[in-house]
């Protein structure tokens, strides 16, 4: 049986990078979660997954197990901590899954270092294009005609960024399972002692409003996206990329995952996961382990 080892590595720039690395395998797979998560949301998946794939699963800077003694300006950040620690741990010739946040992260790390992962799973990712902060209304009420600008109006936010942040510090756990049941649980739910453990992991995070600001401002289009201009850089990402978004995932919009596809072009390749929201590990994890089994099978075969 697998066994899931929880490890920490220092990295060239001071900080700390957690991660889990399931034994045997050898063909190398890199988990990278989203925001308010961890490697830790990835358990179900390191515990299906076929024992012929090496599994790793990285804590970005900020988040479970990892340090954040330098807090993150953009998504570049999380790409660099990840370069460095495949360059500790020796890694290269990998499949980078990235999930929500850390889609984005993964594009970015595919476009800063080529030659290090050799495919790429986008999961429920963020766009190409960033994904966007708006502001809140008197009454509560997201305002869709006022993007904020800078990391200090995404921290005053009354609407996403203090209410989370106040329930992190105070251990509000009602508060974190509504809203994850409004947005991401919305059918299918974890067994209530996996949710506890969860809730748990979600009050880890000390970037929320960065991590926020880092989406807000992400843009590796060719084009402006509403607060900054594209840096043209999707399209150079020239290995295979699987995108998958539920059919009713709530976070990510079907526009969003046109516009990966559009901007990475030709590489990209989009797959629909059946009556799955944004968390398809717990709405059908068979059904995804069969879709990126599939994808990375393809590898296999050419090899």
């Amino acid at each position: 049986m697998a066994v899931i080892e929880l490890k920490k590595i220092l990295l060239s720039n001071g900080e700390t990078m957690a991660y889990r690395e399931r034994s045997g395998g050898h063909l190398p797979v890199v988990l990278v979660h989203g925001n308010m998560t961890s490697s830790k949301h990835w358990d179900l998946l390191l515990d299906r997954m076929d024992e012929r794939y090496k599994l790793y699963a990285i804590d970005m800077r900020g988040f479970g197990g990892s340090s954040n003694h330098q807090p993150i300006t953009s998504i570049k950040d999380l790409s660099l901590d990840l370069k460095d620690w495949a360059d500790e741990v020796g890694l290269r010739d990998f499949c980078l899954v990235g999930w929500s946040t850390g889609g984005a992260a993964a594009m970015q790390f595919a476009v800063d270092h080529p030659g290090y992962c050799d495919r790429m799973i986008l999961l429920a990712s963020a766009s190409t294009r960033g994904y966007p902060f708006f502001g809140t209304k008197e009454d509560g009420t997201p305002d869709n005609a006022n993007r904020l600008k800078t990391l200090e109006e995404v921290k005053r936010d009354k609407g996403k960024t203090i209410p989370v942040q106040a329930a992190y510090d105070t251990n509000d756990r009602e508060f974190l399972r509504t809203l994850w049941n409004a947005l991401i649980y919305t059918d299918a739910k974890p067994d209530h002692g996996l949710y506890e453990e969860y809730i748990d992991d979600m009050r880890t995070q000390r970037n929320l409003a960065e991590i926020y600001h880092a989406l807000n401002t992400f843009n590796i289009s060719d084009g402006h996206n509403g607060l900054v201009e594209g840096t043209g850089q999707a399209s150079s990402i020239s290995i295979p990329v699987l995108v998958l978004r539920g059919d009713r995932d709530y976070v990510v919009t079907k526009e969003m995952t046109e516009e990966i596809v559009h901007d990475i072009g030709e590489n990209a390749r989009f797959t629909e996961l059946k009556n799955s929201g944004h968390s398809p590990l717990v709405d059908d994890l068979e059904q995804l382990v069969e879709r990126m089994t599939s994808f990375l099978q393809q590898k296999e075969e050419i090899t």
